[in-house]
């Protein structure tokens, strides 16, 4: 079982969840809203002004757990939907998921998705 956090832009949401949305067995995923500061720009990634403003800057959180066989296709879904090209596109982070339990039913592990 895999967990997906991908962190992308605000305008970019729509396609994101059309394109998980056309995913077969998509267990679901949770959004919030986040603020941060991007990576610094300048010389070993020392913040330095340019076309950023230096104040934090909105983006959406996506959170997602999946079993392993389309943990690829929907990182794949999330990175071509989020995709612009330009600074700050956002991240994709996968992780291992060492179990889970379904509060209501008790179900564990890749029957609990």
């Amino acid at each position: 079982m895999k967990q997906i956090i991908a962190i992308i832009q605000p305008h970019r949401l729509d396609p994101v969840e059309q394109a998980l949305h056309r995913l077969s067995h998509l267990p679901g995923f949770t959004l919030f809203p986040v603020r941060g500061h991007a990576r610094g720009h300048g010389i070993q990634h020392v913040f330095t002004p340019d076309e950023w403003n230096p104040d934090m800057h909105d983006h959406i959180m996506l959170l997602m757990f999946c079993p392993d066989d389309i943990a690829q296709d929907a990182v794949e879904a999330i990175r071509t939907a989020a995709y612009t090209g330009n600074p700050g596109d956002g991240l994709i982070a996968v992780s291992a998921v060492e179990d889970m339990v379904r509060i209501r039913t008790n179900e564990r592990g890749d029957a609990a998705l």
